[in-house]
């Protein structure tokens, strides 16, 4: 089976990393051809699960910087490496986002996003930008 929420070892890491700015989640996608639930599309179960993420996301001071299809794999291999759609999603800091993610209110909405998805893949990530001005 395919992770699809953080386990509790990366939650713990990304929860003691340093409050140093936002923070950018790079989504990897991976879509059910039927959600669990049977009546959708994976991608329909989990478009519902974006549209009720999104003003959470905002109203802690977030935003989503894009989001779109994947459609032709340049470089790796087809199958592990192969996705539906990419999401890059910002968050003023990773207390911002651990707050969503563990609010009564996304654990009302994470099933759309688990029936939709066979797989996905969450990186944190950081600015560059900062480190190569020091």
């Amino acid at each position: 089976m395919n992770a699809i929420r953080p386990n509790a070892e990366a939650f713990r890491e990304l929860a003691s990393a340093p409050e140093d700015g936002p923070v950018v989640m790079l989504n990897l996608l991976k879509f059910k051809e039927r959600a669990d639930s049977g009546d959708v599309i994976g991608r329909d179960s989990y478009d519902r699960y974006g549209r009720n993420v999104r003003p959470m996301v905002e109203a802690l001071g977030g935003r989503i910087i894009w989001h779109g299809r994947a459609e032709q794999l340049l470089i790796g291999e087809a199958g592990e490496q192969d996705w539906d759609a990419v999401a890059l999603v910002e968050y003023p800091s990773r207390k911002a986002f651990i707050e969503m993610a563990m609010s009564k209110q996304m654990g009302e909405i994470h099933h759309d996003r688990e029936a939709g998805l066979e797989r996905t893949v969450l990186l944190a990530c950081r600015p560059a930008l900062e480190e190569n001005q020091r």
